[in-house]
């Protein structure tokens, strides 16, 4: 599941698909993101790794967790690759402002504000659930992690850029949990 999203997502990055940037977040900050999401797609994909508590077990050895593990997998990514394809040419893999930016509510926008996100970090607990070791969840933590600067940013520049209007539609749309936050 994991090689077929990153195959479509590098697909879908062309700028062909994209709109020309006005604003770009800064180079410091995608770096520390890609590091912290590397690491933890090699947490939860390396065979074995030399911190033995890492690999002790918070799940039963069983064919349930993994089962589970995967079918979370699957809607987290299936639902930030809606989210992808509904947000079109808007879309891009930084924060960014793009020429004739527009506020995308609709689809999985109105059910949370940030569903890439959202699905990803399902997607990686999902994973973890699967592996059922505690370095799946530490790798969690790191997307969590990575993932929160990107999340703080792109609420402050869409503020800044649709103002009132983003007001409202965060009042109405919770931010990554529906209903909850």
């Amino acid at each position: 599941m994991w090689a077929a999203y990153i195959v479509y997502w590098w697909g879908m990055a062309s700028k062909a698909n994209t709109k020309e940037v006005e604003r770009f977040e800064a180079a410091y900050s995608r770096i520390a993101r890609t590091v912290l999401l590397i690491t933890a797609a090699l947490l939860l994909s390396l065979d074995h790794i030399r911190v033995p508590l890492l690999e002790k077990r918070f799940l039963p050895a069983a064919a349930w967790p993994f089962w589970v593990g995967a079918a979370i997998t699957a809607a987290g990514l299936l639902f930030s690759v809606w989210a992808r394809v509904h947000l079109g040419v808007n879309w891009s893999q930084e924060v960014t402002i793009k020429q004739d930016h527009q506020l995308v509510t609709s689809g999985p926008y109105g059910l949370v504000r940030h569903p890439i996100y959202m699905g990803l970090m399902t997607a990686f607990l999902g994973s973890a659930i699967s592996r059922g070791e505690w370095r799946g969840l530490l790798a969690f933590a790191l997307v969590v992690v990575a993932l929160w600067p990107k999340f703080r940013l792109e609420e402050k520049w869409m503020r800044e850029r649709f103002g009132e209007s983003y007001e409202t539609y965060s009042r109405r749309v919770a931010a990554l949990v529906p209903h909850i936050f």
